[in-house]
């Protein structure tokens, strides 16, 4: 394995530890909440990748 490739690199145990501090940081009452917003800022993302490719197939 190469050594950019080493960070991409994560197994169980490492996201097992991001979960914890996930929830040591923000507890668990934030995280539903948390998720929301990472969905609707997902959900927006797409919908602007979308108005741009219709762009590109109108100059076209």
């Amino acid at each position: 394995m190469s050594l950019y490739m080493l960070p991409l690199a994560i197994g169980p145990w490492q996201i097992a530890l991001i979960v914890v501090i996930v929830l040591l940081l923000f507890g668990g009452k934030k995280i539903p909440e948390l998720m929301r917003g990472l969905g609707s800022g997902i959900k927006e993302f797409k919908d602007a990748s979308k108005e741009e490719d219709k762009a590109k197939d109108t100059k076209e």
